[in-house]
């Protein structure tokens, strides 16, 4: 093992040294060889002593020696050495901003003093570097210069001890962030990123690169004070009636002072300044950057020529959003956007402060000052409260299609007070915001949903449709793969945990050296199998999306070790699908409503699911698998009240569902309806059928029998049999009439109806499960009731849907089911059992809404109603009349 970490870090060595300065192909060649040899012979010497000796009391091979028969060494230098020759050889181009997802303002363009574009622009890029190449090598040299001894320590002491032992980590920590620090900032915000995981840096590392988050040297407030003025067309005085003498903040791009507006209010602002040369210093490591994503992207074209994933493109995406970081006014007009699209969207606990336009320039952004820490100086208990807070306004930022692409904690502010509005949060730093499209966003709806409930096969359709797979992809190859990548990361935890889950599932949990090695080979194969057979591709915009995610992702870790965001964005999602009405929302809705999944035909409506998202809305989820996975299926213990989910499904924000469900309440009010009334004709012809005579002993029948009522044909008024006829009579038995009102259900609505009882019964009680079973449904008083309704002609009433009409069905249907519960509620009485409750929890949760609520309430029965008696109308119109 450890001789393939001296190839591997070798090789990469090699690269950035041959890369320095532009060799030809065996020259590249020959240093690739030299620089092996050399470190395998500086690995040989430092481990001389404890080296074994072999049977013959002779030294065993040599590290040295080793890599130098080293097949793979020769393969890798040589292939390394092509790739940079070529590289070297070629005009690299600049990211193309055509495609970017990065929001940029291209209304103006202007060049600086040194000709570079203010706003980015690849013509006039390359323009600059075409006239800057000895300084582009020198940039490229300071970077290998920096780059190379820190591998260097590092692949030695891992040859040297098997691993990097605690007491290396500060001062292998403390040269990385002084490195970066020298390299500028570039790669200071490379470190700023990595700096919020503690999932996967130890903590001496994440001490010393939080110290990149705002705590850069500051460079010299009189130099601050002339660019505010050059700026700004004049005498600090003229704007501002005092600045702070050192600044509060130095970042790696500009340094913020406190001051006050010249407004005669003394308003506080922060005063942002931009660093001087900072653009020209950006604009070559841009090159540097694109030079190393082309030897990598050359690497994998050699290699794994399968992949298509375009390192470049990711690369030119991270490269065009730092640029863009450097335009204050784009920062400006960004910010602004996203203060208007929180407050609009109503998200509370986060502010983005306000920008005052008319100070503001390419290089001076001035806002308003907010009061509060860096949200990684808060006590931990503190990061884990506001964690949903963050995560709320991230999700919608990210779903309405514009979102803060570079959260890290210098960024989120814990307000020492809370605002009037109920804010903790401030949001600052909008220079890296991006665009998603709907059409991708929703592809991420599908995504997150498919993940929580770990339907793999259906989430090979969201990555196709994300442009990670192809089309053509081998589905039963990936699936098993996806689990075994995916399910680890679900579960939460970040690097740590998934590293720890990942060795449960190849059974190295034991840490045995048997089950180490047959891990190692099965994740081995695993692997080979993703590089051979699945040309997966990352798509650009991940590479800005990815770093906010991984940015948030961290710092909620630091409050929640066990956080996972796809779990944790799920009730977020559920809200979602319910509010949004587009036929792409609607699609997605409908897949978590039914029993459909993986690829299967749509099934029915399954009430519990639609519990289950009620519940999950409301942040109450179901879990299965250890917690790791959201149960479509289970309703929460603890989850929300009728009262609340009537509350819910009548307001804004369950706008889509009430579409979605439109459809099946009339499915379910038609099958009710049918199953009620059959049952209840039947229970009503018992009751009013006169009891059969009594016989007399030796005598016999000596009266004759009582009519059935279920055979005497009656004269029933009925309306005109199409639409402006007028009312009419047939002779019909009760029976007939019940089959033509209410047809006897299918086998399958049957099945459905069976559910709808069970859900009944588990949401209101027994009796209201047996009531839509049909059950004890008309006694001789709902008898009575129902045929007065019949004589009061509400089925015969010339105009079937008017108001009058709908209100005496309603009047009929409340009617008959008080007088259940009143009969149901005496028989538990004269039993000892349980009062009924479930029409005292109706009338409390239609008495808790308030006016808007109720009128919406209102409108949907009647709606449901008019085309209920639709229905019955249709069916109507098949009876033969006779007057």
């Amino acid at each position: 093992m450890r001789a393939v970490h001296v190839v591997a870090c070798s090789v990469a060595i090699a690269a950035l040294a041959s890369n320095a300065i532009a060799f030809t192909q065996p020259q590249c060649g020959a240093i690739h060889r030299v620089l092996i040899q050399a470190y395998a012979t500086a690995v040989d010497e430092e481990q001389q002593q404890q080296q074994p000796k072999s049977s013959t009391g002779t030294p065993a091979t040599t590290m040295r020696e080793k890599v130098a028969n080293s097949g793979i060494a020769s393969a890798a230098a040589m292939a390394t050495a092509a790739v940079n020759a070529a590289v070297a050889m070629k005009s690299l181009e600049a990211p193309d901003v055509g495609k970017t997802y990065v929001a940029i303002d291209k209304s103006t363009q202007e060049l600086d003093e040194d000709g570079l574009p203010m706003v980015y622009d690849k013509d006039l890029i390359e323009r600059y570097w075409s006239t800057q190449k000895g300084q582009l090598n020198q940039r490229w040299s300071l970077f290998v210069s920096k780059a190379v001894p820190f591998l260097t320590k590092l692949t030695t002491l891992f040859i040297r001890d098997g691993k990097i032992e605690d007491s290396e980590i500060p001062a292998l920590s403390r040269q990385a962030r002084l490195a970066m620090e020298d390299l500028g900032p570039t790669f200071i915000k490379l470190g700023q990123m990595v700096s919020t995981r503690p999932d996967v840096l130890p903590t001496a590392t994440l001490d010393e690169l939080s110290q990149l988050q705002d705590s850069v040297l500051p460079f010299d407030t009189n130099v601050a004070v002339e660019q505010i003025e050059r700026e700004l067309d004049g005498p600090l005085g003229q704007f501002f009636t005092s600045i702070s003498e050192e600044p509060v903040a130095a970042a790696s791009l500009a340094q913020v002072y406190l001051a006050t507006l010249n407004d005669g209010s003394d308003t506080k602002v922060a005063v942002k300044v931009q660093r001087p040369s900072v653009l020209e210093t950006v604009s070559k490591d841009l090159y540097v950057l694109r030079r190393a994503a082309e030897v990598v992207q050359g690497l994998v074209n050699r290699f794994a020529p399968q992949q298509k994933t375009n390192y470049v493109a990711l690369l030119n995406e991270w490269a065009i959003g730092f640029y863009t970081e450097l335009d204050f006014n784009n920062e400006a007009k960004n910010q602004i956007r996203l203060r208007n699209l929180l407050r609009e969207k109503g998200v509370r606990g986060v502010v983005v402060p306000d920008v005052y336009e008319e100070y503001c320039t390419r290089r001076i952004l001035v806002s308003q000052w907010v009061d509060g820490k860096k949200l990684s100086q808060a006590p931990v208990d503190e990061i884990a409260r506001v964690t949903p807070i963050a995560q709320e306004a991230f999700l919608t930022q990210l779903f309405e299609g514009y979102f803060h692409a570079d959260p890290h904690p210098g960024n989120l502010l814990l307000l020492d007070e809370v605002t009037p509005e109920g804010h903790e949060l401030a949001l600052i730093d909008c220079g890296l915001m991006a665009n998603i499209d709907a059409s991708d966003r929703d592809n991420m709806i599908s995504t997150v949903i498919h993940l929580a409930n770990k339907d793999y096969a259906s989430l090979v359709d969201d990555f196709i449709q994300l442009n990670i797979l192809p089309a053509d992809c081998n589905r039963a190859a990936i699936i098993p793969l996806m689990d075994k990548a995916l399910s680890p990361y679900v579960k939460g935890g970040g690097a740590k945990k998934y590293e720890e889950e990942l060795k449960r599932l190849y059974g190295m949990e034991d840490g045995s050296t048997q089950a180490t090695i047959g891990g190692f080979q099965a994740m081995t194969q695993d692997a080979l199998t993703v590089l051979n057979d699945i040309p997966f591709s990352i798509p650009p915009y991940l590479a800005i999306l990815g770093r906010a995610i991984v940015t948030l992702e961290g710092i909620a870790l630091s409050g929640r070790p066990d956080y996972g965001i796809v779990m944790e964005s799920y009730p977020f999602i559920a809200r979602k699908l319910m509010r949004e009405d587009r036929p792409e929302i609607q699609s997605a809705l409908q897949e978590v409503l039914y029993t459909g999944g993986g690829g299967s035909a749509k099934q029915g409506l399954k009430l519990s699911r639609l519990l289950a998202l009620l519940n999950n809305a409301a942040g109450q989820v179901a879990t299965k698998e250890g917690a790791a996975f959201v149960d479509l299926d289970a309703v929460p213990e603890d989850g929300i009240s009728f009262k609340d989910g009537l509350k819910f499904l009548l307001s804004d924000s369950a706008e889509s569902l009430r579409a979605v469900l439109e459809p099946e309440v009339d499915g379910i009010v038609d099958i009710l309806t049918r199953q009620i009334v059959r049952q209840g004709v039947s229970e009503a012809i018992i009751a009013i059928t006169p009891p059969k005579p009594p016989t007399l002993p030796f005598v016999g029948d000596f009266l004759p029998n009582p009519p059935n009522a279920e055979t005497i044909p009656l004269p029933i008024l009925l309306p005109g049999a199409r639409d402006g006829e007028r009312p009419s009579i047939a002779v019909l038995t009760l029976r007939e009439l019940c089959d033509v009102v209410a047809p006897k259900l299918s086998q399958d609505e049957e099945l459905f109806a069976l559910s709808l009882s069970d859900a009944a019964r588990e949401f209101f009680g027994d009796d209201v499960g047996e009531f839509v079973r049909g059950e004890n449904v008309l006694s001789l008083r709902t008898a009575e009731i129902v045929l007065a309704g019949l004589r009061s002609g509400v089925i015969g009433n010339i105009d079937l849907f008017s108001s009058d009409v709908r209100a005496r069905v309603i009047e009929v249907a409340g009617g008959a089911l008080s007088s259940v519960r009143s009969s149901q509620q005496q028989q538990r009485q004269s039993n000892n059992s349980p009062s009924v409750e479930y029409q005292e929890q109706l009338q409390d949760a239609i008495g808790s809404l308030d006016d808007d609520e109720r009128k919406q309430f209102d409108t949907i029965v009647d709606e449901i109603t008019d085309r209920a008696l639709q229905k019955v109308a249709k069916r109507l119109e098949l009876v033969n009349r006779v007057l």
